[in-house]
């Protein structure tokens, strides 16, 4: 089969495939006379393996790893084992830290329980202040929130006439 329909099987983007083959995830892909690539369903179930590991936020490193132990089955699984503790320890510590950011996230919130009008929103002024150690240690009433990106959240931009 050629890529689409891989892609289609699979569920995922031709350039997620194109980039799992160049990380060296995927078993060697033949080729047709024209030299395009052709995919089996080996691909397709390794495909779908490594898309279940990133569902479990697994990294390329964990899943190849995984992907070793997996293509020689006759081998110990302790370093298997090993790994998924390993990856839940990261999970916990990550949790950890969202439920930090969770809590200075709704402190921020408190900062502006009434509404009213933007120049007075605490929470814009809480943001406006600057995110240095120097800052903590004159008082300010300002945190930093460690690992946080906007990234599901809208990007409002200027009106251009």
């Amino acid at each position: 089969m050629k890529i689409g329909e891989l892609a289609q099987k699979t569920g995922m983007p031709v350039e997620t495939i194109r980039y799992y083959e160049k990380a060296g995830l995927l078993p060697k892909i033949g080729r047709t006379g024209s030299n395009y690539r052709v995919y089996t369903e080996v691909h397709v179930e390794r495909l779908l393996f490594i898309r279940h590991c990133r569902s479990l936020d697994m990294t390329l490193d964990e899943i190849r790893v995984l992907l070793h132990f997996k293509d020689r089955p006759e081998e110990s699984c302790d370093r298997v084992n090993a790994l998924l503790d390993e990856h839940i320890g990261h999970v916990a510590e990550r949790i950890r830290d969202l439920k930090k950011l969770e809590k200075q996230l709704r402190t921020l919130r408190g900062s502006c329980r009434e509404a009213s009008d933007v120049a007075s929103c605490g929470i814009l002024n809480a943001l406006s202040c600057p995110v240095s150690g120097a800052a903590h240690e004159k008082g300010a009433d300002c945190t930093h929130v460690p690992r946080t990106h906007g990234g599901d959240l809208p990007v409002l931009r200027p009106k251009t006439d």
